[in-house]
């Protein structure tokens, strides 16, 4: 056990990254009964969605989950408050500083994490309260920030007392290791258990990151101020064409794209999130699989 397992009440150091439509209910648990910490990925969910999804992750698992919340939902408030009331063990904030939910959530009880792309930001929100950081680097699948996984994570490390999580760019046990060498005490994947067969994704979805090389996976939205990476496809190409020529243009096709690549594995007017460890996931597996390959290592 290290400071990530005993805080969060898993077996391994192991979590799901809150991945917007993808992180469901499902495979939150799946995650979450494997010995890792399974996420609710609430990024786009109204009050009601996430409601009827921790009550199915609770008839799925009596493990520790999360909900993963993006300040920027306009309904962060109401989703805030219904964690609290569902009694949700975890929550991971993204998008943002938390900082005025965090006493509400400690007087219940619930651990608060937060995702962070720089060192300021994680230095602010130790102070107020949160009990571990994720360090999230650019080789991230989705929303991203501009400094890389092995020099974000070295850096938190130095200038917090709080344990650091590592996220972006890992997706086997080589990125497991390299991490904890750089003073990470956990890891969070996303791209990983979207190739799983619990993951509810289209078979499309999973398809475009078993093909990808590790150069497939690339950033649109940058200029226009929403940098997100994605699979190469014909869509992702031409929203890059537009962000230059028709700024406006590229916005509106952008709304809604994640729900069509997730639900629909619609190839011409979606965006299919992956980071760009796509390049080294060759074949879909189990949760199960997967957490106990990389928590056998945990454990030498």
């Amino acid at each position: 056990m290290n400071r990530i397992t005993r805080l969060l009440g898993i077996k391994y150091p192991i979590l799901e990254g809150g991945m917007a439509w993808v992180g469901t209910a499902k495979l939150a648990a799946a995650v979450s009964e494997a010995g890792g910490l399974g996420t609710i990925g609430a990024g786009s969910m109204t009050p009601d969605i996430l409601k009827n999804a921790i009550k199915a992750i609770k008839e799925l698992t009596d493990k520790p989950f999360a909900v993963n919340i993006i300040l920027v939902n306009p309904y962060a408030d109401e989703l805030v408050e219904i964690v609290k009331r569902e009694n949700v063990p975890i929550v991971i904030f993204g998008a943002g500083n938390p900082g005025k939910y965090i006493k509400s959530l400690k007087e219940k009880d619930i651990k608060v994490l937060a995702v962070v792309s720089s060192e300021n930001l994680a230095i602010r929100l130790e102070k107020i309260g949160v009990d571990a950081i994720i360090g999230e680097g650019m080789e991230c699948g989705g929303h991203i920030g501009d400094v890389s996984t092995m020099v974000l994570i070295p850096k938190l490390v130095d200038v917090l007392k709080v344990p650091v999580i590592a996220a972006g760019g890992i997706a086997d046990i080589r990125g497991m290791k390299a991490a904890f060498e750089l003073g990470a005490e956990g890891i969070q994947m996303g791209t990983r258990f979207i190739a799983t067969y619990e993951c509810e994704a289209h078979e499309n979805y999973k398809n475009l990151i078993l093909k990808a090389g590790i150069r497939d996976a690339i950033v649109t939205g940058a200029t226009i101020g929403h940098p997100a990476r994605v699979i190469k496809t014909k869509f992702a190409k031409k929203i890059k064409s537009l962000e230059l020529n028709s700024p406006e243009e590229a916005e509106e096709m952008l709304v809604g794209s994640l729900k069509k690549a997730f639900l629909y594995g619609d190839l011409e007017n979606g965006s299919f999130m992956a980071g760009q460890s796509a390049g080294l996931i060759n074949e879909i597996k189990s949760v199960k699989e997967i957490i106990e390959e990389f928590g056998k290592e945990v454990l030498k």
